[in-house]
This record gives C-alpha cells, structure tokens and sequence, in this order.
C-alpha cells in the first residue's frame, strides 16, 4: 500500500488540480506563458493514487517542471463504454486481441486524438505499471501462461502505444520509465522478456531477484531493489548522469527487453547478472530525446523526502533527481 506523507500529500493535491484543469479545457489553461516552467505530460492512467504517478508528480515539480496528468488517447474505430474504457478488446487472460493489437500496430495514432492531447506539453512521460499485452510486441507471442504475473490493462495500453507512437514520430521529448521503457522499445519494434526468472531458468543460469524483491508475505509491501547499472560513454545516459556506473538504482519489474536489433534503439545501461547482459536503459538515435530507463528514480526522490529508513540502500536524491532535471532543462 502507498505511504504518503503530509507534504507528499499537499504535492499530489497540487497535482489533481492539475489533472482536473487539463482533463476539462485542455493544456492551454495551464501554459508556460503563464507558469514560466515547462509543461511535463504524463501518460494518462486511471489510477492516480498508484507511487508510480504519485512519485513521477514528485519529481517533476523536484526537478522545475509542471506535471500534468494528459486526458486519454482514443481511437476512433475502437468501442469504449461511457467511462472510456476499452471494449471487447481483451482476450482471455485480459490481454489485448491479436485483432485489436494489429489494428493498433496498424494505425499507429493517426484516428487518434493522440496530436490534441500532446499539443501543449513540451515533453511526455510515461510511468510504469501492468505488463504490455505480448500481441503488441514486432512478432507477437502467446502470454507467458504464469498465473501470478497476470497483469494487464488494455485501455492503458491502447493509449501509451498511440500517445508513444505520436510522440515519436513528432520528435516530442520522451521519458520513459520501466512499463514506460518497455513501451518505447515495443513501439520500436525490440523483442521482450515476458518473464526474468523463467528466462534465466531457461538458459540453467541463477537468478537471484536483482530485479525485484520477493515479498516477505503475500500481503506485504514489494519494496525496490537495489542494483547498479554501467553506463555507455557519449551516450545521453551519459549526459544525465555523468556517471559510467549509477549505483542502487531503485528497480521493480519482471520483464526485460530482450534485444533491440533491426530497431533505432541503442542500449547505453546495463546490468551483468551472472554473465547476461540485462538491458537497464535504450535511447532512440534518431530522436532529439527519447530514452527508456528500466529502473524507478522517482522512487529515491519519494524516498528521500520521507526520509524512509532504507533510503540509504539506493542511489542518492541527487542522482535520481538527474533525468528529470535534464529533461526539464532540455525543454526550457
């Protein structure tokens, strides 16, 4: 369950009113003209009471910059009840169709909306949450058929591919963080991991959940957990971070991506996980700013505010703070 504090809560306060402004006229209403900061677009999700929004919200305002919660993204052939969320659309397990998956493949953003919900912002980022539907991936694959990773949410992923789609092909600065990361590198046409542990059982090597913390009950509270990443020279993870090794990433995911080949990707983060290169962070080399980081800083920033007690295990408020900042800047 989420912990928030008092001055955590007064910040997602600030953010809803936000929210609620875009979501009745638009972005406009609330421009740099006015704010003197850049408008920073968050990927629209229902769930705004989740830590992967709240802490996003956080390190937005942390880092100069104007959060705003961007209405959803629908497409015009597509059927939605009267709260917009997607119909008929999932299979079985609540995964998107393979018919509905191509549509979107397909279509792309153009029967969107997709220009008008972008239109004021001046970068986009989307937050992490459920696991993509396996159909959506270049050469799609049947669901990963474990019943504990069932996760999955259809309207969302209609909507990140569309707004991912457009932003990329309008050279829109793009930050994207775990799901959001995924999202990029699918859009991109990379192959995926839909599970770690399988995938390293599979290839007879340990893992020993660099990734994600086991919990210690099945109701108890899954915390991050802390790795390093290595760093590509000249890369913009490079930039940001100006780091060759950004130790105690906050990290929290099952999947992974599995190659980037035939893509416009370029790996530039790392993790060796007994001799397995994991892929931590991609960058887009034919966008001014478009970079997927597998890990959470948003995550220290919250942490560091609270001053929770293991906030010592993971990277620095500092360090976190440091895409968000650049982005920020890059945009002013």
């Amino acid at each position: 369950m989420i912990r928030l504090n008092k001055s955590l809560c007064k910040i997602l306060s600030f953010s809803l009113i936000i929210v609620m402004i875009a979501a009745q006229v638009g972005c406009a209403s609330v421009n740099k003209a006015e704010t003197e900061k850049p408008l920073i677009g968050i990927s629209w999700r229902a769930d705004t009471d989740s830590e992967f929004f709240v802490n996003v919200v956080t390190s937005i305002r942390e880092a100069g910059g104007i959060p705003v919660l961007l209405p959803q993204v629908l497409h015009q052939d597509l059927e939605y009840d009267r709260d917009n969320v997607l119909l008929n659309a999932a299979d079985e397990q609540g995964a998107l169709t393979a018919e509905v998956a191509e549509l979107l493949k397909d279509d792309g953003y153009r029967k969107s909306n997709a220009a008008q919900i972008a239109a004021d912002v001046d970068a986009v980022v989307f937050t992490g949450g459920e696991d993509i539907s396996s159909q959506l991936y270049a050469v799609p694959e049947v669901w990963h058929g474990i019943e504990a990773e069932k996760d999955y949410n259809v309207t969302r992923d209609a909507n990140d591919f569309m707004l991912m789609d457009y932003c990329l092909d309008n050279n829109i600065p793009v930050l994207g963080i775990c799901r959001g990361m995924q999202m990029l590198s699918v859009v991109s046409g990379a192959s995926m991991i839909q599970d770690i542990p399988t995938f390293m059982a599979d290839l007879g090597i340990a893992y020993n959940q660099e990734h994600r913390n086991d919990k210690a009950t099945p109701d108890s509270y899954r915390d991050y957990a802390p790795h390093d990443v290595n760093i590509k020279e000249g890369s913009l993870a490079h930039k940001f971070s100006g780091e060759t090794l950004i130790q105690g990433v906050p990290s929290w995911h099952h999947q992974a991506i599995a190659s980037t080949e035939g893509t416009n990707l370029e790996v530039t983060g790392t993790l060796n996980v007994n001799g397995v290169e994991m892929i931590e962070i991609v960058e887009r080399t034919d966008k001014d700013f478009a970079v997927g980081i597998q890990y959470h800083p948003e995550a220290v920033i919250d942490k560091s505010m609270d001053c929770q007690t293991n906030a010592s295990d993971y990277m620095s408020y500092e360090d976190a703070l440091e895409v968000f900042t650049y982005l920020i800047e890059l945009v002013r």
